[in-house]
């Protein structure tokens, strides 16, 4: 027997005989040898092995249950496989489908829909109106598709007319008497829960120590806005919210602070999904809502979800990240989507099912702190503080999301993209930024130390080291908060002052990125930059001062544009002549295809993990013809390199946890709870002693390339098995070769490919979760 030293190795070893137990034990709803349903030789377009198995098992599942969810990476077809899905289940019969989606992805809808689709009829659902400002549009409005741009033409109605029967039996009957073709009705999700016209609300106190400053009406407290007080003059036509985690000092339970509230002064006006729940039950056949996650929170968009799903007959939810890290993340999801199974597990919807459902399913952890004595004959004070924790059993999986989920990967279909790398690149600082750096360092940790546990002094400690480097003036003294027991009250404390240096100066960092932006441009690559402070301290603008000085045509794209624009403003940008364009990561981390920037170079990468998964695909997708390269900046020595070390070891973590065993992943799961945490830690004790960032991202690399070789275009990945002269034998047992595939994680099995092979073999892939719908690739 082999030496197993880690979970790594024992499923290595072990890979044939589990592989065997899985296909026996957990057969997928549509295996690799189904028949594949007729009807998907008539989609405009043909979809990929691994689409086409996504799309059979949502529509068997369908034939058992109501809901579906598609869990898939960004740019692995997720809205070819929700359609794909309707036009398979709906056998050629008229239907109505309705699309709940990002405000800033309707027309990309819209137009993907048309090309996918045969005869289909495409309405954006603009409001519950059919009157107002002329120039906006109302109501419910067709569009069509010319010139590869989608314009508002045909048909004109309201939500209010479509429920009407009139001459007709029902309203179905007299609306497939207008439209007797299958139709989609499109609605941006800020839409579709429209109601009030609001304002910003907020309190102005007239005492206290907080006076003439602008506070939370929920906490009494000033809205912090990078680490400076939010004015009243602040306010922007955008909705302002707060996360609230303590109250007077004190943990709660997290809660959602809207800044805003109905504005009683304007005409009142219904949310549209809020209509068609209350007036057009079943008058929908599918609902498709994409970015489910987003859809978690107790908010008036969650609710919508739930309303859709309560009033369609069949319904599909679409997200690239299925956890956020927390059990119950899915809590309201699962009890929007299956509420009655949920109920059947003895969970309620509020404050006490999701307590279960954490003890169930999550990860807990109790602190307990014993007081000592006041004097030898009193006995010593216990408290104990229950707090969730990052994780989620393998139960939650097996018992709610097998049978609901289709999991579809980039590897799945990484044959058919280009190659994909990840470049790490650490520059060293100039000697007067360095030594003003490590003096603002010391200060923070002389602070951490004296101030252990104080959250203002570990955020303002993360955000200016993070910022320093690239932004070495202008910061200003660094104050943080703690509680004075004597004045009864917060009172402010001076962290540090940092130096401030000439801001006429090119750091080396700003020259590093100079010299790859040019060295991509040579090459005929435009360039996606991506900075994470652009407010107060505005590094977008700098960045783009700086490489226009340089002669390269640059822009900066801006939270205030609005979401529904920006994809037409990167195509206004290509048209221009734009080289480079800067902005916030998160501006485009859901649904943008920036395939015209095949280079993305991260300036800083911030510290959500989420964000950074998202915005770095966002140029290997799908209609990507060029090699993607990703790359990471950081100054050497800094918080910045901490950040990405403990970031690339969270993805090493990450593709563990979807099944993609990376033998260092099982290994490195950090104990902290999140990103700030760690890096205090890392900053007061270790000081940087471990892996280097370089060495976790060339492991990361390694990770990439088994799973997505770089070495050509149409190369097959790692976890296919080479068979040369395979007959076309459909009954091959796919668990005698299930050992070398294990590397990934993955099993490979044979089915047809879509297009005529020349070659005698074929390959495909299969799930193989239990009862479940096909779920995919893992």
């Amino acid at each position: 027997m082999p030496e197993l030293s880690t979970i790594y190795d024992y499923m290595r070893t072990h890979a044939a005989l589990l592989g065997e137990r899985i296909l026996e034990e957990y057969p997928a709803l549509h295996q690799f040898d189904d028949i594949v349903s007729p009807r998907i030789e008539g989609l405009l377009r043909t979809p990929f092995p691994a689409q086409t198995i996504a799309i059979m098992g949502i529509a068997k599942r369908w034939q058992q249950a109501r809901t579906s969810m598609v869990v898939a990476e960004c740019g692995t077809g997720k809205t070819l496989i929700s359609l794909g899905a309707i036009h398979v289940h709906s056998r050629g019969n008229p239907f109505t489908a309705f699309a709940m989606v990002p405000p800033h992805l309707v027309e990309k809808w819209a137009r993907e829909a048309f090309l996918t689709l045969p005869g289909l009829r495409v309405f954006l659902i603009d409001d519950l109106r059919n009157g107002g400002d002329e120039n906006k549009a109302h109501g419910v409005n067709e569009v069509r598709l010319r010139h590869g741009r989608i314009v508002r033409e045909g048909l004109r109605t309201s939500l209010s007319e479509l429920r009407l029967r009139k001459d007709s039996s029902s309203s179905r009957k007299r609306w497939l008497s207008i439209c007797g073709r299958p139709s989609l009705f499109i609605v941006g999700r800020e839409r579709a829960k429209l109601g009030y016209f609001w304002r910003h609300a907020y309190r102005v106190p007239r005492s206290g120590p907080c006076v003439g400053c602008v506070v939370n009406s929920d906490t009494g407290k000033p809205v912090i806005v990078n680490d400076s007080r939010l004015t009243a003059g602040e306010f922007e036509k955008v909705k302002i919210s707060e996360t609230i985690e303590t109250r007077e000092g004190k943990s709660c339970r997290q809660m959602h602070s809207p800044l805003w509230q109905a504005d009683a002064d304007k005409i009142r006006r219904m949310a549209p999904i809020e209509f068609i729940g209350r007036y057009m039950p079943e008058w929908f056949d599918y609902a498709i809502c994409d970015e489910i996650h987003q859809l978690a929170g107790d908010t008036a968009q969650g609710n919508a979800l739930g309303t859709l799903a309560s009033c369609t007959d069949r319904i599909v939810g679409l997200t690239g990240t299925l956890l956020g890290g927390y059990a119950d993340d899915l809590f309201n999801t699962l009890f929007r989507l299956e509420a009655k199974r949920m109920k059947e597990y003895g969970y309620a919807w509020g404050t006490t099912g999701r307590s279960s459902f954490i003890q169930d399913y999550g990860v807990l952890e109790t602190i307990t702190k014993v007081e000592p004595a006041n004097n030898a004959c009193s006995k010593a004070k216990a408290t104990s503080t229950v707090r969730r924790k990052p994780g989620a059993s393998p139960l939650l999986f097996g018992e709610f999301l097998m049978q609901l989920c289709a999991f579809v990967f980039l590897e799945d279909i990484s044959g058919e993209l280009p190659p994909y790398e990840e470049t790490y690149l650490s520059v060293p600082m100039d000697e007067p930024l360095r030594d003003a750096y490590q003096e603002l360092e010391e200060d923070m940790r002389k602070a951490l130390k004296a101030h252990r546990g104080n959250r203002s002094v570990l955020s303002t400690m993360l955000n200016t080291l993070l910022l320093y480097p690239d932004h070495p003036y202008g910061i200003g003294t660094l104050y943080g908060t703690e509680f004075d027991p004597e004045l009864k009250r917060r009172v402010r404390f001076v962290i540090a002052e940092p130096r401030n240096l000439s801001e006429d100066h090119i750091s080396s960092k700003e020259r590093r990125l100079i010299e790859e932006v040019k060295k991509e441009l040579a090459e005929g690559r435009r360039c996606q930059v991506f900075a994470v402070y652009t407010q107060k301290h505005d590094v977008t603008a700098r960045l783009q001062r700086i490489l226009s000085n340089e002669g390269l045509r640059t822009a900066v794209l801006r939270a205030s544009l609005d979401t529904s624009k920006r994809e037409a403003w990167y195509a206004r940008q290509v048209k221009d002549g734009v080289q480079v364009v800067i902005c916030h990561p998160k501006l485009v981390e859901t649904g943008l295809d920036l395939l015209d920037f095949p280079t993305i170079i991260f300036y800083e990468s911030g510290y959500s993990l989420h964000t950074l998964r998202q915005a770095s695909r966002r140029s290997w997708r799908i209609g990507q013809k060029r090699p993607v390269r990703v790359k990471f900046l950081c100054s050497e020595g800094t918080m910045q390199t901490s950040c990405l070390r403990l970031m690339g070891k969270k993805l090493l973590v990450a593709l563990t946890m979807e099944g993609k065993f990376a033998g260092e992943g099982l290994q490195s799961i950090d104990e902290d709870d999140d990103m700030l945490s760690a890096m205090a830690r890392e900053l007061v004790e270790s000081n940087g002693i471990g892996d280097t960032a370089d060495s976790v991202w060339r492991a990361l690399s390694t990770e990439h390339q088994k799973l997505f070789p770089t070495n050509s275009h149409r190369d097959d990945n790692v976890s296919s098995i080479e068979i040369p002269d395979l007959p076309l034998d459909p009954q091959l047992d796919p668990a005698s070769l299930v050992g070398e595939a294990m590397d990934t994680a993955s099993i490979v099995v044979f089915g047809q490919r879509p297009e005529p092979l020349s070659g005698k073999r074929r390959r495909g892939r299969i799930a193989v979760p239990e009862q479940a719908s096909l779920f995919g690739f893992n």
